[in-house]
């Protein structure tokens, strides 16, 4: 599955436009390797995400085509979510 739905299916960013645009501006790491919002993903990968001065990592768990509000904190799990300094890189 596409990188973008991924984050848009399992409701981690809300809108597939803006999880696009995170990707391609080199925000987003998949398994420690940059990612752009194409790039497959897969069960077991560790997605990084920058969101201004927040870290996200979290551990793909399922993929669904589709999913409920209450079903997408099933696809994946918060590994850690830590605030960051403007200077610090990813």
């Amino acid at each position: 599955m596409r990188l973008d739905k991924y984050l848009k299916v399992s409701r981690i960013i809300k809108r597939r436009t803006i999880a696009k645009e995170v990707a391609d501006k080199g925000r987003i790491k998949i398994n420690g390797v940059l990612a752009k919002s194409s790039t497959d993903v897969k069960i077991d990968d560790q997605i990084e995400i920058r969101f201004g001065n927040k870290l996200l990592i979290v551990k793909v768990l399922e993929m669904k085509d589709s999913n409920k509000k209450e079903d997408a904190l099933k696809m994946y799990d918060i590994i850690s979510e830590t605030r960051i300094e403007a200077d610090e890189e990813l």
